[in-house]
This record gives structure tokens, sequence and C-alpha cells, in this order.
């Protein structure tokens, strides 16, 4: 090969590389400022301040250059799509010349911090705390989904040899495990439960102690069952309330673990040999117990009353007081209304347990302080009127609308956006929710296409109600969109958790009027 065809084949190849360098180069730096449409680019103070005016959930990236955050934009734009119309992510170039008077202007370095990136997180309109938590797409997805809610479980470095398990598959995920993992066996015991759960929270510590120690012998799971969309796993599993043990051998469900107070010994123990609860021996009626009440029926209510001058009778239906006393003047009684409903229905009972005084035959007393058995022998020694009832919330004028089983539906068929509070009128929580709803209720009184309302579940059929609802506790929130179920409320139960909630909906409908405008 001559010496000039020579050095035109060294430069051809030199020329090759250059390009094959530049896109091996340059692909991923066009791949990182491809950001997502949903993530909102802002680098004006005035439309910075409108972003928080407008947006009640906002979590902002600010970076030190166009490039510093290219990890967390990728994973912010997936994070986007699924929090989408439930929060806002927007991100501010402290780089260029704009973001960088912005940055200024709102006190934020990102260059101080560690990859020149920094995320804030702002609660209606103001900063709320900077995000401190794994950046995964799953701790980022809770966070905006219930900024002010505790973290995952999983992201207690405590928690690592507990296996997390996310997805419905629950079965062929533990068998795949199992068999992954090599286990000289596949016994898994798993903890179902739920966020919110204060004796789950007791029980966790527990559980991560028992599932280290049995490392490499069985996998211990835990699964957060309390979304709606596990419904299904929930009645498969028999899962009725939180937290519930369930074990399976080879990804098969077998039965449930049933001591609640265990300790990690406890629970490595039994895994050893693990076996089903003891049926349990059926409870004896109340009616069949040696008490001193007398158990009163539909037809040997009157004739009771005519022999007994003085007599407290309770109206129950799951209830069980048991009462010793010494010599009184009168007697007590009791009628299970779920059985002998005729007498309930003719006292207008509607809520349980129901005391009522009686006296030569006629109700004298209705007597909803008596919650004690001290109270009720202090009262049978000396029976007193009883002091004024307290107003009831559904009695005292506000702008909550109180509903009941049969206005419920056609009520929520008319508003757009309303959150529905569950509740028992002797429900601590709920007593103290109540005035926080009740000022977000005044704050968006003139808006006819928004309603916060409530149910009072101990009153009447409203029991069946708040059943088909899903409430298994007390208070419980639901959203609905024209009476059509969206979701749970999990978020502040202070008046601006509630109303922030709103004005999120309100923020969300005003956009998309902008936008129909702007298509038109």
């Amino acid at each position: 090969m001559c010496l000039h065809h020579h050095m035109m084949y060294l430069v051809t190849v030199v020329l090759l590389c250059i390009c094959v360098f530049h896109q091996v180069w340059l692909l991923p730096v066009l791949e990182a400022v491809k950001v997502s449409p949903l993530i909102e680019k802002v680098s004006d103070h005035k439309d910075f301040k409108k972003l928080l005016r407008t947006r009640t959930n906002v979590l902002v990236l600010y970076t030190k250059t166009a490039t510093s955050g290219d990890s967390h934009l990728k994973l912010l734009s997936d994070v986007a799509q699924t929090v989408k119309g439930q929060g806002t992510i927007a991100w501010v170039n402290c780089g260029d010349s704009e973001g960088r008077k912005l940055c200024k202007k709102v006190k934020v370095d990102p260059s101080s911090k560690r990859g020149g990136a920094e995320l804030l997180h702002y609660k209606d309109g103001t900063f709320h705390t900077e995000y401190n938590r794994p950046a995964t797409f799953k701790s980022m997805v809770a966070f905006l989904k219930d900024p002010s809610g505790p973290p995952l479980w999983e992201e207690n470095p405590e928690a690592k040899d507990v296996v997390h398990i996310e997805t419905e598959k629950v079965s062929s995920d533990l068998n795949k495990l199992s068999l992954h993992c090599s286990l000289k066996t596949s016994r898994t015991l798993m903890l179902t439960y739920s966020y919110r759960c204060g004796v789950c929270k007791r029980m966790q510590p527990v559980f991560q102690q028992a599932a280290t120690e049995t490392k490499g012998k069985y996998v211990l799971a835990g699964m957060n069952v309390h979304p709606a969309e596990f419904d299904g796993l929930k009645q498969e599993y028999n899962v009725k309330g939180y937290p519930t043990f369930c074990y399976f051998e080879k990804g098969k469900f077998l039965h449930h673990y049933e001591n609640y107070g265990a300790t990690a010994k406890d629970i490595a123990d039994w895994m050893k040999n693990p076996q089903p609860p003891q049926p349990k021996t059926p409870e004896v009626p109340w009616s069949e117990t040696d008490s001193p009440v007398f158990h009163l029926t539909d037809e040997s209510f009157d004739s009771f009353l005519e022999e007994h001058p003085a007599a407290l009778v309770m109206f129950y239906v799951c209830c069980k007081v048991v009462i010793f006393f010494s010599q009184s003047p009168g007697v007590l009684a009791a009628v299970d209304s779920t059985v002998h409903k005729a007498v309930g229905d003719r006292f207008k009972i509607s809520g349980f347990p129901t005391l009522k005084y009686f006296e030569k035959g006629e109700e004298k007393y209705t007597l909803p302080q008596l919650r004690s058995q001290d109270k009720i022998i202090e009262f049978m020694h000396n029976p007193q009127a009883p002091p004024p009832p307290e107003q009831s919330w559904e009695d005292k004028p506000s702008s909550v609308s109180h509903l009941g089983s049969e206005d419920f539906r056609e009520a929520l068929k008319k508003k757009k956006h309303a959150l529905v509070m569950f509740y028992a009128p002797w429900c601590p929580h709920c007593k103290n929710s109540v005035p926080h709803f009740t000022t977000a209720a005044e704050l968006f009184k003139e808006d006819r296409k928004i309603v916060y309302a409530a149910v009072d579940c101990t009153k009447g059929q409203n029991h069946e109600l708040c059943k088909q609802e899903g409430v298994e506790g007390y208070p419980t929130f639901n959203y609905y969109n024209y009476g059509k179920f969206v979701e749970k409320y999990n978020g502040d139960r202070g008046e601006a958790g509630f109303t922030g909630f709103m004005r999120s909906l309100r923020g969300r409908d005003q956009e998309k009027v902008v936008k129909r405008k702007e298509e038109l």
C-alpha cells in the first residue's frame, strides 16, 4: 500500500472512531435533556409563585446545571406519570441566567448538595419539607400521594431482611422467591398491614428481628393491603383487620398465625412447626350465662315491667356487660335487638347500646351517660334525670351535609367533588376531626360543585351503608366524583389537609378549563 493510500486509510479510521465516539458520547447527553412534558420547567419567579398558588402539592427539583439532575429527571418523569392529577413535579435549572435569579430569590443553592441537585416540597403554597427519603420510584410516589404520611416500611434499613410484596401475584412471587433463594423449606409468613395501623407499627420491629434471625431458613414478608386494589386479595386470605399474619407453603396460603403479642423468638419457634390456630370455643350467648341481668324478649317485655316497678333496660346488638352490684331498689334487664326487634322499634332505638329506665311500666329516662359498671350502680341506687344531652354534630348548624342511607346516593350524584366523613359519635378521633372538617366545609360552602358530607354509622340503617362503602374503622374519609367512589382520603386530618385536598381538585378543574379554551 502506498504512503498516500496508507495515510488516507488512517485518517478514515480516525474519523470513523471520532464519529463513533461522538455518537456514543452524545447519545446519553441527548437522552439526558429529554424531560417528560409532565415535569414543569420553571425559570421565572412570577411563574414559580403562580405554580405554588395554583397547585397544592409540588415537588421541585433544583439543579446546579442543565445536566446535574439527569438521574433525578429520568426517575421523576416516571413518578410524574403515576401521580398525575395528585401532585406536580417542577424543575428549576439554577445554572442558566433566569434560573439563577429564581434560585437566589428562593434561597436555594443546589451546588452545595451532593450531585448538584436538591428536592424541596411545597404544600398549599408554602415550603413544606426537604425530600430526604430514598430516591426510588415507590418512595417518591408514596410521598407525593401523602406528603405528611409515614415513610414506607421498606425504607427502614432494619427491615432489609423482610421481603416487601407489591403486587397481587403473591403466591407465585413467594414460590419463585423460595426456589431462587434455595431455602431449606418453602415456608413463608406474610404480615399484611396498613400504614396507618398503630398495632402494625408496633409489630413491625418484632417481625424485622424475626426476619433477620430466620434469614436463609424461611421467608418473612410484608404487604400493605390497605389500598382498594387489594380487596380481592384480602378476601382470598381472609384478612378482616390489621395486622394479619398469613402463612404459606410453596406459595400456597394455608392458614393464619394468631399470636399478635409474639416476640421475635416466638415467631422463629413457630416457623419450625407452623400449626393452624386451634378452633375457638363458641361463645356462650350473654342470655345463657349466669348473671344478675334479666334477658327479655318481645313477648316477655311488658309483663316483666309490670312485675318490676323500677328497671334499667339495655338494648344491645353486640355488647356484653357483666355487672355485679349490691342490693338496689331496681333490676337490670337486657334485650338483644338483633333477635327481638319489635320492642326496639317501639321505643325508637336507633343506636346501640341504648339504656332506658322504666318506672311502673312507663319509660322515664334515656341514659346515654351510663357507660361503666360504677355509673350504672350509682344510678340504680339513686335514679336521677340525666343531664341535658350534648347537642349532636348533626343538630349543630354548619355547612356539612349530614347524609343517611335514604339520601346518600342521590345527594352525591349532584356534586362533582364530595369528601365524606364516616364516623361514630363516641369516637375520640372523630371528635378531633369534626371542627377541622366543619371549617373546611364553611370555606367551600359557596361552591355548588363541592360538598363536605358526614354519615353517622351508628344511626339506623347507616351501619349497612358504611359497610358497603368499605368503612372498617372511624373516622374513614372517602372521596366521590358525581356519586362514584374514587379513593380513600388518607391525608392530614386538620383544616389545612381537608381544604388543601379540595383546592387541589378545583385547581385541576381550572387547568382543564384553560386548556380547553386554548384548544379552541
